[in-house]
């Protein structure tokens, strides 16, 4: 081991998402030294103590792996010109950087540090100017020095960013205190790497906190399962496997939680269940909600008959029974459930309901769970529609780091009617929180196809309300002739069935193209993409949609993705690039964002609003890369937002994407790769799921022999959740 001592002089590479780093170290003179090793948002003109040994590289010679580190701040004021050059800090280019060193010399860090206002005397800084750059600093050093304290106990480098901005500067004694404070909401936190961290500290196997820490986690864990609670018997024996404890030891720690009201405990069904307690609040209430909106029968209005009459004069639709019934249903409900499958006219429907609304002056909001299908509900209606989130104004609470509502029963929504859309798609939760926004004497109109994939959070409350039998439901079964024509929708609903899709009919809008390997699959899917289809279609590469079930192997989506993105955005001088993990951002790459996030600010690309808030399931085009501010600019459809570098973690390549994650939107054309798998993907919900995105075209490549297996696996796995009973009033 030896310890080497200098300045970083160049960051030839940084991974945001693990703190990997290479670096050239200036350790004396003109000699520079490459240093490689974890060593998180290194920085120009940070000096650093490095324990480690010396290595040779076959491709890029000798070089210092660290595996110990200590920062030591610039000290002369060169090097603290340097470092505040390389825009470590947010608002402080070369240029200020220089006015600021000019102004106090080697004080100057001290003086960022513990006298920022001062920063005031410096020209073009303002006193507010002064304290945000004084507070930049403080948080950027506290994160450095968290994030290495993280990196020795082998933690996520990206974990500390989000635990700090949780706890502050005091995060480090709060863990000594209690390291599964970074099991807390908001975290996401991997258990096993924290549970190694806790028996690094000295926490006993045993310990109640440890006990409590995997109680909470394994229920916290079901829900991205989709239980909204587990039963107490498979609660304790999958804690008693996770931490290596006796089930008695469990069943005590679920006792103390319950008497901290940290759990609550039911009889469902002849069982005893365990929920976390928000989820059995969002529960309860939701089906109190539900039911008050159910029994609220609504008196006809007045001159219904004519008004009906209208509504089919400016539709130009003479309606089947079902579609006038789930019209009249709409005039006298207090909460409607409209569901069918494709092609069976709930965009007819939506509009017939929509006119005799208007007649009505009842004034309609239209939401979705996502932004393409939003904007999709928006384009068939021709009325304006937004997310959920966006309808209840979502943002983050700055004191617990978690998402609220400004939308709430203290401020609700001004609307008569709420309509939601794909409403298969909204979680427990979610669901909580609108029907928290609906004052009552409102209507409620929930459309969706319940055969497609549930939702990705926990609860199937649609399938729920449908199966109850509790609330007004008109199912649509009836196909009309025009969907008829499409191969697609016809295609969709034998797969519904369980019957074998039309896969040899040719001159349709659905085809079928066998493959023998998993390479040809991967090839043909590149040729579709790149070639045949635009050429021979007319439909441009950014119309196209791949999907496969699954992210892993040759036809998964990380595969997929690199070997779209080479083909149709390839490596360019004029096109700048940023490496993240084990992906390259280009200029002009198709990203999706894969979680929520409150807090990025967007601008309308025309410049007439601005606004917060980017959501899961998102899809945009990458317009810039800048290295020096350390941001990426994508356009989401009409508006544009800009991510930190170290924000890179919340998008990946959307060339190709699961079926899971296409829900809620619908494309121009449809690639779906078929070959084997896990039984979990290779399921009949996923195939039709996959079929129902397509509007005009789609494509299976693969074996036949799969889209047989999916179609015949019409498993679907169990969901835990006690909505459907509670709606019908046999929970105690």
């Amino acid at each position: 081991m030896e310890i080497l001592q200098g300045t970083i002089r160049a960051v030839v590479y940084q991974n945001y998402d693990n703190g990997y780093a290479v670096l050239r170290l200036g350790v004396g003179g003109s000699q520079n030294v490459t240093v490689v090793g974890t060593i998180p948002l290194p920085a120009v003109g940070e000096r650093l103590m490095v324990t480690g040994r010396w290595s040779s590289h076959a491709s890029y010679g000798r070089q210092f792996e660290a595996e110990f580190l200590e920062r030591l701040m610039p000290e002369s004021s060169l090097e603290i010109l340097n470092y505040l050059s390389s825009r470590v800090i947010k608002g402080i280019g070369p240029k200020m950087a220089a006015r600021i060193v000019e102004c106090f010399g080697e004080d100057t860090l001290r003086i960022m540090e513990r006298e920022p206002v001062r920063l005031s005397e410096v020209p073009g800084i303002s006193r507010e100017r002064a304290k945000a750059i004084g507070e930049e600093f403080r948080t950027q050093v506290g994160m450095r020095q968290l994030m290495e304290f993280f990196a020795l106990h082998h933690l996520p480098a990206e974990l500390a960013v989000r635990t700090y901005k949780l706890y502050g500067e005091s995060t480090v004694e709060l863990l000594y205190d209690d390291p599964y404070l970074l099991m807390d909401e908001g975290l996401e936190a991997p258990f096993e790497a924290v549970d190694r961290f806790a028996i690094e500290l000295g926490v006993a196997g045993d310990d109640p906190r440890r006990v409590e820490a995997g109680i909470a986690f394994e229920l916290n864990y079901n829900l991205s399962a989709g239980h909204s609670f587990l039963p107490e018997d498979k609660l304790t024996a999958a804690t008693a496997q996770l931490l290596s404890v006796e089930s008695q030891t469990v069943k005590d720690g679920i006792a103390r939680l319950l008497e901290a009201d940290r759990l609550v405990r039911q009889h469902l069904a002849g069982i005893q269940v365990i929920y976390l307690p928000q989820l059995y609040e969002a529960e309860t209430y939701c089906a109190e909600r539900l039911l008050q909106f159910a029994a609220a029968r609504i008196p006809e209005p007045a001159g219904l008959e004519s008004k009906l009459r209208r509504v089919a004069e400016e539709s130009g639709i003479s309606y089947s029974a079902e579609q006038e019934r789930a019209i009249r249903e709409a005039a006298v409900s207090g909460v409607l459930l409209v569901t069918g499958g494709p092609g069976t006219g709930k965009t007819t429907i939506l509009k017939g309901i929509l006119s005799l609304f208007r007649q009505m002056k009842l004034k309609c909001l239209l939401a979705a769970p996502t932004g393409r299908a939003a904007k999709r509900l928006t384009e068939v209606t021709g009325e304006d529609a937004s997310t959920i989130h966006r309808a209840l104004e979502a943002g983050i609470d700055t004191a617990t780091g978690k998402m609220i509502f400004a939308r709430d029963e203290d401020n609700p929504l001004k609307a008569d009617v709420v309509i939601v859309d794909e409403m298969s798609m909204v979680d427990i939760r979610l669901l909580d929180s609108l029907l928290r926004a609906i004052p009552a004497g409102k209507r409620l109109i929930l459309v969706g196809d319940p055969d497609q994939l549930p939702p990705v959070g926990p609860g199937f409350p649609f399938g729920d309300m449908l199966r109850s039998g509790s609330i007004s439901a008109v199912r649509l079964t009836e196909i009309f002739r025009q969907a008829q024509q499409s191969l697609i929708v016809m295609n969709a609903h034998r797969v519904n069935q369980g019957q074998m899709p039309e896969l040899k009919t040719v001159n349709s809008d659905f085809f079928f193209m066998r493959r023998q390997s998993e390479d040809a699959v991967a090839q043909t899917v590149r040729d579709l993409c790149v070639t045949r289809l635009p050429k021979n279609m007319g439909i441009p590469s950014g119309e196209i949609q791949v999907l496969s079930p699954t992210r892993k192997g040759t036809v998964g989506t990380m595969n997929l993705n690199a070997l779209l993105q080479a083909s149709l955005n390839p490596p360019s001088p004029e096109k700048k690039e940023k490496q993240f993990g084990e992906f390259t951002f280009r200029e002009g790459d198709r990203v999706m964002q894969i979680r929520n996030n409150y807090d990025i600010m967007w601008k309308k690309t025309d410049g007439s609003a601005v606004g917060t808030g980017i959501f899961n399931g998102d899809v945009g085009t990458i317009t810039s890369i800048d290295p020096g501010s350390e941001t990426m600019t994508v356009v989401f459809d009409d508006r544009e937002a800009e991510y930190d570098f170290t924000q890179l973690g919340e998008l990946e390549s959307a060339y190709a994407m699961t079926v899971h994650k296409s829900q809620g939107s619908e494309y121009r054309a449809v690639i779906l790769t078929a070959w084997n798998g896990s039984p979990y993907l290779l399921s009949r919900s996923i195939l039709y799921t996959a079929i129902t995105r397509a509007r005009e075209l789609l494509i299976i490549v693969g074996r036949e022999e799969t889209v047989a297996v999916m179609t015949q696996n019409a498993g679907k796995n169990r969901r835990y959740t006690g909505l459907k009973l509670r709606l019908q009033g046999k929970a105690q």
